[in-house]
């Protein structure tokens, strides 16, 4: 994420949680197309007439944004941060739908740097990394969160530890720490292996 105009991002959410109208307006116009850099990233792979379209995906996270009523923005980062794990509730919700009424099983592991891709036929894989992550979290909440804001949402290690409240270096170790451990938690056990 560029880091040009974060400080008058972060200005647009202060005054839009002030009431001003008008910061609503230009928040709108200032983080559109951020937000659909972050929604593009989720489906960049995806097939041509997918049902689920970055444009909706887009829209759906801003309205929920904006429509947080206990929204309390500390600046850009948090902002990025909070988009990203809506989006990904979006898409997670998206998949659950999808396979409603399947049977589980059968699902194959997911590489982390493959979970940003959304594809129908892929709706168990995402539904497998977002339960790992939620095991993450009852472990280790703030590499969790690390893993999040960093992959899900493309912040930079420095915004990461920013939005977090932690330093750069607590942020690098969660980082490596969290992707370490949903590597091994999304492996292949021999059980699933074929033999």
């Amino acid at each position: 994420m560029a880091t040009d105009g974060s400080g008058e991002i972060t200005v647009l959410l202060e005054r839009f949680q002030g009431g001003d109208a008008e910061a609503r307006e230009e928040l709108a116009a200032r983080v559109y197309e951020e937000l659909r850099k972050l929604a593009a990233r989720y489906m960049r792979r995806e097939r041509p007439g997918h049902t689920l379209q970055t444009t909706a995906l887009v829209n759906e996270a801003y309205i929920r944004l904006i429509d947080h009523k206990q929204a309390n923005w500390r600046n850009r980062a948090h902002f990025f941060a909070v988009a990203a794990r809506i989006m990904r509730r979006i898409l997670v919700d998206h998949a659950r739908k999808r396979i409603a009424g399947k049977r589980g099983g059968g699902v194959e592991p997911l590489a982390l740097d493959e979970a940003l891709v959304f594809h129908e036929s892929r709706s168990e894989e995402l539904l497998a990394l977002d339960e790992a992550l939620e095991r993450l979290a009852a472990q280790d909440e703030r590499a969790s969160r690390v893993i999040e804001l960093r992959f899900f949402a493309g912040l930079s290690n420095e915004e990461a530890a920013e939005a977090l409240n932690i330093s750069p270096t607590t942020a690098k170790r969660d980082w490596q720490y969290g992707r370490a451990w949903l590597k091994a938690e999304l492996a292949p056990t021999k059980q699933d292996e074929p033999g």
